[in-house]
Order: structure tokens, then C-alpha cells, then sequence
């Protein structure tokens, strides 16, 4: 019986899975995606990632290691070369199956086995998504919000400001209208008022008479 054994043989032999499984890794390395089917894909991804795992640490002893593994020598030095260096950062997870529907013939589960680091496309979207968005909303009281309302408001206190200006110096020069105003209204009644003018002179007339009255008696005495 085989409890708790996972390991999927895909119906071959010991020395025939060594060997297409070696093939595969070494064109997965070198091409850096390969379409099989999801079975081989997920045999190959627990064979191959303990290789790229070692071949972070460039010594001679890895890449007998590896050797001994691939046979392949342009697999080797592409290995601990560029995909090394590649996925020096990444703890794991270097490769990843993407599924592309049944085969016609048998209609077998097919995907493409690629390297994680090697797919641009998904490396931008994925810069594009980390991108912080700006999420306006209709509701006010944000801080963000009312910071980005403070250059608007004070843009719009300084026309108040200069319209208060405009008020204020109108405002200096009107009063000099209506004081102008004023005074003409005021001389007007010192040159029309002859009313207050016309006793003085009654008076001084009856003074004159009075004089000429009294002139008048006394030459009368004079003669008699």
C-alpha cells in the first residue's frame, strides 16, 4: 500500500522520470518558460526549485551538485549566472504554472511552467498596482481633504482683501464730495439771505433821518 506517499511517478520508470524531468529543467532554465502538462509542471517544480535554491551559493561543490543533476553544461552556467542573480532576493517560489485548457488528443490538463522573475508583463502590472491610488469621497471632514482646501481659501481672501481696499478708498473719497457739497450748500444762504441785512440798513437809514431831524431843529433854533 502507499499511504502518505505523494510522489507522482507519471507512469514511468525510475530512470525514464530522472531523465525527462533533468530535460525539462535544463529547457526551463534556458528558455525560462516551457508548456507541458499540469502533472509534469508540478513534478518538475519540486525538482527544479532545490537547484535554483543551490545555485545562490556559487562554489564548486553546488555546481558539481547541479551537474550531477542537469548533464547539462550551458544549463549550469546559465543557472548560477543570470538566474541566480535574478532571484537572489526572492526566499522561494521561483517558478509558476498557468493553465491553458485540455489537450484535443487525450484531453489532458495543459499550462505553461515559467520563472517568476522573467514574466515583464506581470512584474509591471504588479509596479502599477503597489502605486499608491487617491481616493476622493464626496463627504467632507478628511484632513487630507481640508489641507488641500487651505491654498483655495486663501486664494480667495486675497480678491476680499483687495475689494475691501477699493471699499475703503472710495469710501476716503466721497466724504470730500459731500463736504464740498456742504459747504457750497452753506455759502449759498450767506449770499441769498438779505433778509438778515435789510434792518441793518432800515437802521442805519432811520439813524441818518434821525440825524438830519435833529440837524434840522437845531437850525430852526438857531435862526429864531
Amino acid at each position: 500500500m502507499r499511504h502518505n506517499k505523494k510522489f507522482n511517478h507519471l507512469s514511468r520508470t525510475s530512470a525514464h522520470r530522472k531523465a525527462m524531468l533533468s530535460n525539462m529543467a535544463s529547457s526551463l532554465i534556458e528558455s525560462k518558460r516551457i508548456s507541458t502538462t499540469v502533472a509534469k509542471a508540478k513534478a518538475l517544480r519540486m525538482y527544479v526549485e532545490p537547484l535554483i535554491t543551490r545555485a545562490k551559493n556559487d562554489t564548486t561543490h553546488s555546481r558539481r551538485i547541479v551537474f550531477s543533476q542537469l548533464q547539462n553544461k550551458e544549463a549550469v552556467s546559465e543557472l548560477f549566472r543570470e538566474v541566480a542573480a535574478k532571484v537572489a532576493d526572492r526566499p522561494g517560489g521561483y517558478t509558476r504554472i498557468l493553465r491553458t485548457g485540455n489537450r484535443l488528443g487525450d484531453n489532458a490538463e495543459m499550462c505553461i511552467i515559467e520563472l517568476v522573475d522573467y514574466n515583464e508583463a506581470m512584474l509591471e502590472a504588479k509596479e502599477e498596482a503597489a502605486k499608491p491610488k487617491r481616493r476622493r469621497s464626496r463627504r467632507g471632514g478628511s484632513g487630507k481633504k481640508s489641507d488641500a482646501q487651505k491654498p483655495a481659501a486663501q486664494k480667495s481672501e486675497k480678491p476680499a482683501e483687495k475689494a475691501d481696499e477699493e471699499v475703503k478708498v472710495v469710501e476716503d473719497v466721497q466724504p470730500v464730495e459731500e463736504t464740498e457739497e456742504k459747504t457750497e450748500v452753506v455759502e449759498k444762504p450767506k449770499a441769498e439771505d438779505t433778509s438778515s441785512e435789510e434792518p441793518k440798513a432800515e437802521s442805519a437809514d432811520e439813524a441818518k433821518k434821525a440825524d438830519d431831524d435833529s440837524d434840522s431843529k437845531e437850525d430852526k433854533k438857531k435862526e429864531e
